[in-house]
């Protein structure tokens, strides 16, 4: 294998999918999921629908 090959056969391997980092704000998401839980269940209740 040649230096070139050996350069790409590694960036290949560190290659991501592009989906969303792991090591994001965890907390954030989480405040934010429940939050739409809670406004989601204020307009249910609100409508009348439950």
């Amino acid at each position: 294998m040649t230096a070139t090959t050996a350069d790409i056969t590694r960036i290949k391997t560190r290659t991501g999918t592009g989906g969303p980092d792991e090591d994001g704000p965890k907390i954030l998401e989480h405040v934010l999921g429940w939050t739409l839980v809670v406004v989601l269940a204020m307009f249910v209740t609100q409508a009348g629908l439950m």
